[in-house]
This record gives C-alpha cells, sequence and structure tokens, in this order.
C-alpha cells in the first residue's frame, strides 16, 4: 500500500526558511516522478516543484530561486527546501507521485499524480 506522509509544516515569519519532507512507503521509491503542491483556502492546488527519476527538475515561476526539490532514494525520502519565504506562501503543501518515472511538461498537473499525502501546513507571516 503506497503511503506519502508529510512533516516538517509550521509557522514562521517573512524571510524565514522551513524544510518540509514526504516519507515514502509500499513501493519502489525512486522509479516515479514526485511533486510538490500547495493549495491556499480558496485557491486551487497548485504544483510548485517536481522531480523525475533522473533528477531533473521543475518549478513554478513563484517559487523559482527560492525553494529546491530533492530526493533521498537510499531513504525514501522527498524534500522541499523552503528560503526566503513571503506571506504569500502560506498554503496546505502536499506531496505527490505520479505512475511515470518521468515529470514531462505537464509535472505541474494535479490529475496526474495518482497518490497525495495528507499535507502539512504552512503559515508565513509579515
Amino acid at each position: 500500500q503506497v503511503q506519502l506522509v508529510e512533516s516538517g509544516g509550521g509557522s514562521v515569519q517573512a524571510g524565514g526558511s522551513l524544510r518540509l519532507s514526504c516519507a515514502a512507503s509500499g513501493y519502489t521509491y525512486s522509479r516515479y516522478c514526485m511533486g510538490w503542491f500547495r493549495q491556499a483556502p480558496g485557491k486551487e492546488r497548485e504544483g510548485i516543484a517536481a522531480i523525475g527519476i533522473e533528477g531533473t527538475t521543475g518549478y513554478a515561476d513563484s517559487v523559482k530561486g527560492r525553494f529546491t526539490i530533492s530526493q533521498d532514494n537510499a531513504e525514501n525520502t522527498l524534500t522541499l527546501q523552503m528560503n526566503s519565504l513571503k506571506p504569500e506562501d502560506t498554503a496546505m503543501y502536499y506531496c505527490a507521485k505520479r505512475s511515470t518515472p518521468w515529470c514531462g511538461v505537464d509535472w505541474v498537473r494535479a490529475d496526474k499524480y495518482i497518490y497525495w499525502g495528507q499535507g502539512t501546513q504552512v503559515t508565513v507571516s509579515s
């Protein structure tokens, strides 16, 4: 049974940093595209970063240069390092898994991901 469990969320002041983790289990972790999404109240779920099996990454313009996605295949863990946080980064953050090894140009599409974690809340105050 595939399980994705996020952790590391919390409250931080603008300009601060957080590191999110996603512990994966129930499948061969290193063989699939993984992504991070976020959803603020009243807004659609937004794809913010993804990483394929070859290590290729993609970022939304809103987080490029501030967030870094990485993975530890030995530990079956996906991480999202978030620096220079802004109040507009406040949202519930989710990790997700696709059924393909590569993320492709449509990595931002939530409907392309078949497994999701329960989310971890990030709140950035000004």
